[in-house]
């Protein structure tokens, strides 16, 4: 225990500490967030900030017993962490209780955690050891490294999950390129997403999928049904305008106006509330921890550190993008957290943990430096 401690005392002092701290802020800052979007005290916003605040408690203890464990040590176990991963997610998919029509979530000792967020984790430890060894640089082994992902896709589809297995996708294309696998591969692949979308959209989505769809090419078409989700996003978002409403002034979630505030929509409520420059600042954060998230990759010198990192990045990048997309009517609702500042324990241990396995890359980079 003592050599544990004296080791992550070390790696803190060699770790990045912009990129961790920008975590920090962005997660404190979800927290008051939060705790508005659930009506403070009056409401469940205390509930729902102190929950969250446990979680992200433990959170960065198990960021730092990873960054302090090794990122290489994980690798060693990918594939078996893999294969427990996808027992997961069939359990979850075929037992799990129907929630808002999905089954997502398996209780422990009255505890709920969701799969599908851990399995991004798995999947990257997978995929990152499966891309070393077997460079995608031909048609079959990039075949065989789709083959890997599929399986998890599959699965949460199940469930089903359409928001969790686009993000398994843009995973797996982030690392794929980190790879070195030809241009013409993925362009491939992109084409004929493309050319399969009607016969998914037909033949694969649900009712409340396919309107979702529906409703972002034209929210009025259904304004006081799957069209209003859409619709009050935009109106807090817009009413925010330059500096904000004010800290647990926004109107749009405490008149409950906006569906799912402290989950789905949080950077609505965030936007009603700081404005332009405070959606200025969230983004400036969300753009120093990615550049600090490549940068940790650049640095090394292991192939499938490269490769972890890349899957990482893609990850965040996506959700970030995705999840202030929809809240602003130019993607798609797909349900997706915002990364740090959305309510969910699965979410937030899920990221802080990747951040762990960044964060050894960027010390082994550090330390290889100081050998050489």
């Amino acid at each position: 225990m003592k050599d544990f401690l004296a080791s992550l005392k070390e790696d803190l002092a060699l770790t990045d500490r912009l990129m961790l701290g920008c975590a920090l802020m962005l997660s404190l800052w979800g927290v008051f967030c939060i705790y508005s979007a659930g009506g403070g005290s009056s409401g469940r916003g205390f509930d729902y900030a102190m929950r969250q605040s446990a979680w992200l408690l433990v959170s960065v203890l198990a960021m730092l017993f990873i960054m302090a464990f090794g990122h290489r040590k994980l690798l060693e176990g990918a594939y078996p962490l893999f294969g427990l991963t996808l027992l997961l997610l069939l359990f979850t998919a075929l037992l799990a209780p129907k929630v808002k029509g999905a089954q997502s979530w398996l209780g422990v000792g009255g505890i709920r955690f969701q799969p599908s967020e851990f399995a991004k984790i798995a999947i990257i430890l997978v995929m990152s050891k499966f891309l070393s060894r077997y460079p995608p640089l031909d048609l079959k082994t990039f075949a065989a490294g789709l083959g890997v992902i599929m399986l998890p896709v599959v699965l949460v589809l199940l469930q089903p999950d359409a928001g969790s297995a686009l993000v398994y996708l843009v995973i797996s294309f982030g690392m794929l390129l980190a790879a070195g696998t030809p241009l013409k591969y993925l362009g491939s692949i992109v084409g004929l997403g493309m050319a399969a979308m009607p016969v998914m959209y037909f033949m694969f989505l649900k009712e409340y999928q396919r309107n979702r769809i529906l409703v972002f090419i034209d929210p009025m078409r259904d304004p006081l049904g799957a069209g209003y989700n859409v619709i009050q996003s935009r109106i807090a978002v817009g009413s925010g305008g330059l500096a904000g409403k004010g800290f647990m002034m926004g109107t749009q979630s405490k008149l409950k106006f906006l569906p799912e505030p402290h989950t789905d929509f949080i950077f609505s409520v965030f936007s009603e509330e700081f404005g332009f420059v405070g959606n200025i600042l969230l983004v400036i954060l969300f753009i120093v921890l990615l550049v600090r998230l490549i940068s940790a990759g650049t640095r090394s010198k292991d192939r499938r550190s490269k490769i972890l990192v890349a899957g990482v990045a893609s990850w965040l990048w996506f959700q970030t993008f995705e999840s202030i997309g929809m809240s602003i009517g130019f993607t798609p609702v797909t349900g997706l957290p915002l990364p740090f500042l959305s309510y969910g324990g699965s979410s937030l241990l899920a990221t802080f943990i990747a951040l762990g396995l960044v964060a050894s890359v960027y010390i082994e980079g550090v330390n290889s430096r100081h050998v050489f």
